[in-house]
């Protein structure tokens, strides 16, 4: 029990001191990139999707 203790003390420790924190404006930054680039990955999914079924279809309806 005395190490676990001594563990959570030390991870608090770790938490307040060592870790460095983005700012607000960092933050916020770094969400707006990672929601453009989310939406960018759904279109180009979406597009690869659509193009690939357009392309079944015809090729099905072909033979």
């Amino acid at each position: 029990m005395l190490k676990a203790k001594i563990f959570i003390q030390n991870l608090i420790q770790e938490i307040r001191c060592k870790i460095t924190w983005p700012t607000y404006d960092t933050l916020q930054a770094s969400a707006v990139v990672v929601l453009v680039a989310s939406l960018l990955f759904g279109l180009l999914i979406g597009l690869m999707d659509w193009s690939l079924k357009k392309a079944f279809v015809w090729l099905y309806n072909a033979f």
